[in-house]
C-alpha cells in the first residue's frame, strides 16, 4: 500500500517522528513524504539525523526557514499545503491513503487559513461531513461535534441531524452495539438538568428503526460511560463534544492514540498528538512514536478493506 504522509508543522516534533520511524514504516507500507527535500535537509541538519536513502518525497516548491517551537504563518502555510498535497494524491489513486502529522492550529489561523483543523479542511473540500474517530483498538470516541466552542454544543444537537451522522458512523464502522453519551450531567437527570437527552433519545430511535436493529444504546450518564464495566460492553462510544471524548481517549491511550477521518471518499488516519514544541528539534533519544506507527498501521488496514470491498 502506498501511504501519502503529511508533515505537519516543521516547527514542531512531526518530522523527526518520521525520520525516526521511517524503518519501521516502510516495512508497513510505501510511504512518501509530502516535503521538499531543502526543507527535509534543514531538519534533518537541526536534528543532526541523517535522511535515510529510501526516504521519498513528494515536493512542494515552496520553503522557509526553520523558527523551532515557534507558532508562524509559514509553518502554518507550510503544513497545509503539505496536507492538501496529499489529498491530491488520493484523489489521484496515486496513493492508497493519508496519514498526517500534527499541526499546530495557530499557525494556520495566522497563515489565513479558514479551517481550524485537518477535519474541517476534509469536510468542506469533500462536501460531506467528516466524521472524527478517537482513540485505539481497545476504545474509539466519535465526536458528533468536534472544534466548536462549548457553549455552541446544545444548539448543534438536532433529531434528524444526529441520526443521520449515526447511521453514516455504523455505516463506516459495521460495530454490532454503540454506545451513545447524554450532554448533560446524570444524562439530565429526567430533565431536571437539561433536556438535550429528549432529542439523543428520539435520534437513537430514530437511526435504529433506519438499520432494522439496536445498535444504539443510550443517552447513557457521562460520567460512568468509561468505567470498566462499560468498556467491557463496548467498544465504541458516540460523544457529544470533543473534550467529552477525548478526555477518556487521552487519559487511557495517550501514546498510542490516533485520529480516523471516516465517511469520506479518501482514507486518512492521524497522530492523535499536538506538535510538542516543548520537546521539539531537541533530538529526545526516544520520543514515542506509538501513535504515527499506528496511524499507519491502521491506514493501511482501512485501505486494504476498501481496495477488497471494491474488487
Amino acid at each position: 500500500m502506498k501511504i501519502a504522509v503529511s508533515v505537519g508543522d516543521l516547527n514542531g516534533i512531526g518530522i523527526e517522528i518520521a525520520l525516526k520511524s521511517h524503518d519501521i514504516v516502510k516495512t508497513l507500507c510505501h510511504p512518501r513524504y509530502v516535503i521538499d527535500p531543502k526543507m527535509l535537509k534543514q531538519a534533518a541538519d537541526r536534528l543532526e539525523i541523517d535522511i535515510p536513502n529510501d526516504f521519498e518525497t513528494v515536493a512542494l516548491n515552496k520553503s522557509f526557514t526553520l523558527t523551532p517551537a515557534q507558532i508562524t504563518k509559514e509553518s502554518g502555510a507550510y503544513s497545509y499545503a503539505s496536507f492538501e498535497k496529499a489529498c491530491d494524491l488520493a484523489d489521484a489513486k496515486v496513493v492508497d491513503a493519508v496519514v498526517t502529522l500534527p499541526i499546530h492550529k495557530l499557525a494556520w489561523h495566522k497563515a489565513g487559513i479558514p479551517f481550524s483543523g485537518h477535519t474541517d479542511m476534509l469536510a468542506d473540500r469533500y462536501k460531506k461531513e467528516a466524521i472524527m474517530l478517537i482513540g485505539a483498538p481497545e476504545l474509539f470516541t466519535a465526536l458528533y461535534t468536534h472544534h466548536i466552542p462549548l457553549k455552541v454544543v446544545p444548539s448543534q444537537i438536532h433529531q434528524t441531524h444526529l441520526a443521520s451522522f449515526l447511521c453514516d458512523l455504523y455505516k463506516a464502522i459495521k460495530e454490532p452495539h454503540i454506545a451513545v453519551l447524554g450532554l448533560n450531567p446524570h444524562a439530565g437527570d429526567g430533565g431536571i438538568l437539561g433536556d438535550e437527552e429528549k432529542i439523543i433519545s428520539r435520534a437513537i430511535e430514530e437511526a435504529n428503526r433506519k438499520l432494522k436493529a439496536t445498535i444504539f444504546i443510550g443517552p447513557l450518564v457521562p460520567d460512568t460511560a468509561f468505567t470498566p464495566h462499560m468498556r467491557e460492553q463496548f467498544r465504541y462510544f458516540v460523544c457529544m463534544y470533543h473534550d467529552q471524548g477525548l478526555i477518556p481517549a487521552k487519559a487511557l491511550y495517550f501514546e498510542e492514540g490516533i485520529n480516523i477521518s471516516l465517511n469520506l471518499p479518501i482514507i486518512r488516519t492521524s497522530v492523535d498528538h499536538g506538535t510538542a514544541f516543548d520537546i521539539a528539534y531537541q533530538n529526545e533519544k526516544n520520543p514515542s512514536t506509538k501513535s504515527y506507527i499506528n496511524a499507519v498501521k491502521e491506514a493501511v488496514k482501512l485501505a486494504q478493506k476498501r481496495s477488497q470491498y471494491l474488487i
